[in-house]
């Protein structure tokens, strides 16, 4: 069965939004389509050894990382958030150089951030985010987590296994699909069964939403009622947000080699920035030349991280050694000696 088509015609909806938080909305999806552009030339320089863009999914990742509160909530990213990282304030010099494998985790503080590191195993963080949410509810918080995840990524068992368990538990988390319509090189027919990932959650005892991935407005609504029912105690919502990788899969890719560049094309023409530009201005929300010193400060900001992830120095070579155990073992103690010697040769 094929995927459903985008919803919502080609149109952004932002009637029910404050033109405040449709401003906010823009800029933080303006800011990261520019330092996705950043990103991508840092790459072809050499500065990181590879990277992953966010470009056509700006919308999903804006809108439903906007509707959570940083204070209280903890988002579980994969290696794909820069634009949801961005949207919930995360320090983003220390972020962006996870790209540089200067540290594990990047160089900015987890915890603080509530916003987990960069996560590539496919899957991987859906079982963290769920752990995360039945922790928050057995110490009585009322935080809720955000676990991020792809079309490809819903057919692994681990996902699977983490919405029955939050099913079970009525645990609070938004599970949010990114559904771009290729798992790396394999179509959603050909590894989606029913051709929707929110329809499963029904099996798991809890809400599925359908939304159009490139309409901000929708993704926010969305998930602000997923994360107001979980807070409630009304447990887990899957969120299906159907979008495009406009991009190759990575910097190593080369998606001509098995997609048609025509579809690529096709979605290019549904971009969620300028589906969102159009509708402000039809709203009144904002005119051509609000949106024009917005685009000028989101580009500087973008060059501004590039430049301090670009001259960030690397750690010491000692934290290698560092947070492996608690209580540092004989053997680690040995190695680190072994590598003392050697850098001071």
């Amino acid at each position: 069965m094929p995927t459903p088509e985008p919803t919502g015609q080609g149109a952004t909806t932002v009637e029910h939004l404050s033109p405040a938080l449709t401003r906010e909305l823009y800029r933080a999806m303006r800011t990261a389509r520019d330092l996705d552009t950043e990103a991508i030339a840092l790459q072809r320089q050499g500065v990181f050894p590879a990277y992953v863009s966010v470009r056509g999914q700006e919308a999903a990742q804006v809108g439903s990382a906007s509707a959570l509160d940083p204070t209280r909530d903890f988002v579980f990213p994969t290696y794909r958030e820069m634009a949801s990282a961005l949207a919930y304030g995360v320090e983003m010099v220390g972020y962006m150089a996870t790209h540089r494998a200067l540290w594990h985790g990047g160089l900015y503080d987890v915890m603080e951030s509530r916003f987990g590191a960069i996560n590539a195993v496919v899957g991987g963080p859906v079982p963290h985010a769920v752990g995360w949410a039945v922790g928050e509810r057995l110490r009585g918080g009322d935080g809720v987590a955000m676990a991020y995840f792809g079309d490809g990524a819903s057919s692994e068992g681990d996902v699977h296994e983490s919405m029955n368990f939050a099913g079970v538990f009525t645990a609070p988390v938004v599970f949010l699909c990114q559904n771009n319509q290729w798992a790396l090189s394999v179509p959603n027919e050909r590894q989606v069964a029913g051709g929707s990932v929110a329809a499963r959650a029904e099996g798991y005892g809890m809400a599925g939403v359908l939304v159009d991935g490139n309409d901000v407005g929708a993704v926010y609504s969305a998930t602000a009622e997923a994360v107001e029912r979980a807070r409630a105690g009304g447990g887990p919502t899957v969120i299906e947000a159907l979008t495009y990788r406009v991009e190759p899969h990575s910097t190593s890719d080369d998606p001509g080699r098995y997609r048609d560049q025509a579809e690529a094309e096709r979605w290019r023409g549904r971009d969620p920035l300028e589906l969102l530009r159009a509708a402000m201005i039809e709203a009144g929300h904002a005119d051509a030349t609000d949106l024009a010193t917005v685009d000028a400060e989101a580009a500087k900001r973008a060059e501004e991280i590039r430049d301090g992830v670009a001259e960030a120095p690397e750690p010491d070579g000692s934290a290698l050694f560092t947070h492996v155990f608690r209580e540092t073992t004989e053997e680690l103690a040995r190695q680190h000696r072994t590598w003392q010697e050697e850098v001071e040769l």
